[in-house]
């Protein structure tokens, strides 16, 4: 990926970029914004580049913490049309190309259920790709498969609807300026707010525990949503075990131990 623009914007450009790769990006910064989400603007799009405005990088602070909080739980609240729906355009038209995460593929389709959502479309396909990548053993996949079962089964479903997710809220994809925190790079889908919530905790946010309560000021999450932190890592995990070394698929097996241990 080549990356270029001017003091005002910045490119991001690939001309081997699938064919909608950027479009997903554009959508799903869209549907995230629509609901007061702090995005980074979008400016123009094609088949391979988008165009977006240039970020400033700022000193994470907690009072900006606490507004990401709060600005995070109103995004989940404005909802989706299922489990593992894609995002909308601005005439409210699903978006129907290829999703991804990051640079890999990621399902577009919609279940009834969380769980049974969350195994089959985000947990077991990167399984299989971090299997063939030979991080993941197959005595430690046999234990992520356990987990999986134990989450399509509904151990884990609750009464929530569909969230609108970031869906790759790693610390990467939380930007600090001077404004405040602008969310960058989504893989945006309906979820379940846990998961977002999971990512902060797993690659590290600064001043995690303030964007908690400045989120449960606005909107108190379940109780026990520590506890299943793990169950809402395994995403997160397997892809980065399918494509980013073996320490990751240790640290996929331990989570889904613990999930079984739940």
């Amino acid at each position: 990926m080549v990356v270029s623009g001017s003091s005002d914007t910045f490119v991001k450009r690939n001309r081997q970029a699938h064919p909608d790769f950027y479009a997903a990006e554009a959508t799903g910064l869209r549907w995230l914004g629509e609901a007061a989400a702090p995005v980074v603007g979008v400016l123009g799009h094609g088949r391979t580049y988008i165009e977006l405005d240039r970020l400033v990088a700022a000193r994470p602070t907690p009072s900006a913490a606490e507004r990401f909080g709060r600005t995070l739980a109103a995004m989940h609240s404005a909802g989706a049309d299922g489990f593992g729906a894609p995002p909308v355009d601005a005439d409210g038209v699903a978006f129907s190309g290829r999703l991804f995460i990051g640079a890999r593929p990621m399902s577009s389709t919609v279940h009834r259920s969380w769980g049974a959502f969350y195994a089959a479309e985000r947990v077991l396909p990167f399984l299989r790709s971090a299997i063939d990548a030979g991080t993941v053993t197959p005595g430690e996949a046999a234990t992520v498969e356990s987990a999986c079962g134990r989450i399509a089964d509904g151990d884990f479903d609750d009464a929530e609807p569909p969230s609108r997710i970031h869906g790759d809220l790693w610390n990467g994809n939380v930007f600090w300026t001077d404004a405040g925190v602008v969310l960058i790079d989504p893989a945006a889908h309906g979820g379940h707010r846990e998961t977002d919530l999971a990512m902060l905790a797993l690659f590290g946010c600064p001043h995690l525990d303030v964007v908690v309560d400045g989120y449960e000021t606005a909107q108190p999450l379940l109780a026990g949503w520590r506890e299943r932190i793990p169950v809402h890592q395994l995403h997160p995990l397997a892809v980065h075990a399918a494509g980013h070394g073996r320490s990751y698929g240790t640290a996929l097996h331990a989570a889904a131990a613990a999930v079984l241990r739940l």
